[in-house]
């Protein structure tokens, strides 16, 4: 009864690369890698292969099974390949905007997929234009584009490096040339993007499910500031960039990644169940039973009532099956459609004191929805429980974040959130609670916590703000 998309951080993008010695479909294993990717974005797919002498790329709007058929496959012919689905961070949803982007320069052609956001694109772009750069999109990717077409001469590699130099923000890119396949991860690693191996060849991806998903076996994680170099003399690293430490976006293993997926060494699921754990050390309750929000709620939740040994059971039955709601032609159309979405399972609640757990609260009108569901189904307490820390500051770096004013955590305290989602108690685990759950050597990017950044926001890279 309640679309659960509204009110979460919206995904960022999901990039997929392979370079194979032999001439083999590898369009046909950038698909499925996309696929295992949808995830981390819904709006529009894309291929580009190259076949040695030119890239060939098909892009369309919709999810990976939408926007290709077998016609279009059959075109894509090659040995090394690309892929990308996207949510639009920065440009607007259209087909103009679809990655990968395709470019003719000096040196033949080249095509890139990025996942993340830079900081100063607005600045760069504004500088290329007026030496005389033309822009066919309103996105990030084709000014990185531009910066390494403008360095050719050098040779690719030369130009890709400087081409990072320049741009700030967050990042994990796949370039594709006529014989090479390029994979560029940030300075500090916000992004991921990791390497494997199937047989002789390699492939880049922003996930390790999608390795998984084609067969393939992990290799390791692409180092922050690395530029991975694949053609036919196998893998090389370029890794000049000055060493600074790991810190991958937080709301990777909170939310945005896929549970099979391991990332900078943290399996996603075992943190997901290690967050609940901790949830219940720091803000524990008496209750009958333990539920997730479907589904990023749920490894949580387990933690949970592992830690207390209150029973876990299902509160809600998500419907799989219906579309994605925002593509439906009426107001009205609309509203239905997302009152198929989720449903409280009645005998597990009814009579009974619930303690749900959530990832996060952003906005928290979908709080508020899912405790008014469960005492309409009979629950007589619900103790909202969150697995991350409170959201009080944007995301700059990738992620589609209201602004502060739109969230909760921002402009309401503890209680008086409480109070809003009508919950008998609500609790957030701490930062430090989090970082104890993770349990590793590396840092994170906690910025949308904490409101300090790992590198400058766009705000401080702005025009304006350059000029003062």
């Amino acid at each position: 009864m309640i679309d659960l998309t509204v009110d979460k951080f919206k995904e960022e993008c999901g990039v997929f690369g392979i370079f194979s010695k032999e001439a083999e479909n590898v369009a046909d294993i950038t698909y499925y890698g996309l696929y295992a990717l949808q995830h981390r974005g819904q709006e529009s797919a894309g291929i580009a292969v190259s076949n040695g002498k030119e890239i060939i790329c098909h892009k369309s709007m919709g999810l990976v099974s939408e926007a290709f058929n077998g016609e279009d496959m059959k075109k894509l012919k090659g040995n090394a390949a690309i892929g990308h689905v996207r949510y639009s961070t920065a440009g607007s949803s259209n087909i103009t905007n679809a990655q990968p982007i395709v470019t003719q320069y000096k040196l033949g052609s080249m095509a890139i997929a990025h996942n993340g956001n830079l900081v100063n694109a607005d600045v760069i772009r504004e500088l290329l234009e007026d030496g005389g750069s033309i822009f066919q999109t309103s996105i990030d990717s084709e000014v990185v584009l531009s910066l390494i077409a403008r360095g050719a001469k050098k040779g690719i590699e030369t130009a890709v490096f400087d081409a990072i130099q320049a741009v700030k923000g967050s990042y994990a890119l796949v370039i594709l040339t006529d014989d090479k396949l390029i994979g560029v991860r940030d300075t500090y690693g916000i992004r991921p993007l990791c390497i494997g191996k199937m047989g002789e060849s390699y492939i880049l991806c922003s996930e390790s499910c999608a390795l998984d998903a084609v067969g393939a076996d992990f290799v390791r994680d692409v180092m922050p500031g690395e530029i991975v170099i694949i053609d036919k003399d196998g893998l090389r690293s370029l890794n000049k960039a000055e060493k600074t430490q790991c810190k991958t976006c937080s709301f990777e293993y909170i939310y945005f990644a896929r549970p099979d997926s391991t990332i900078d060494g943290i399996n996603v699921y075992e943190s997901r169940v290690k967050v609940g754990e901790v949830l219940y050390e720091e803000s524990p309750v008496e209750a009958d039973i333990v539920v997730g929000v479907p589904d990023s709620g749920i490894a949580a939740a387990v933690g949970y009532a592992r830690a207390s040994g209150i029973p876990y059971g299902i509160g809600f039955i998500k419907n799989k099956y219906v579309g994605r709601t925002f593509i439906a032609p009426s107001q009205e159309i609309r509203e239905k459609a997302v009152a198929l979405k989720l449903n409280p399972l009645k005998s597990n609640v009814e009579g009974k004191r619930v303690v749900l757990i959530d990832d996060s609260i952003v906005r928290g009108t979908t709080s508020l929805k899912l405790v008014e569901l469960l005492k309409k189904a009979g629950a007589t307490e619900v103790h909202f429980r969150v697995a991350s820390p409170m959201v009080k500051y944007p995301c700059y770096f990738g992620i589609d974040t209201p602004y502060r004013k739109d969230l909760i955590g921002s402009n309401l305290d503890l209680e008086s959130i409480r109070e809003k989602i009508g919950a008998d108690s609500l609790e957030y685990i701490s930062i430090k609670g989090l970082l104890k759950a993770f349990n590793h050597g590396n840092d994170f990017c906690l910025g949308c916590f904490k409101g300090i950044y790992p590198m400058a926001t766009p705000i401080e890279t702005s025009k304006d703000y350059l000029e003062r």
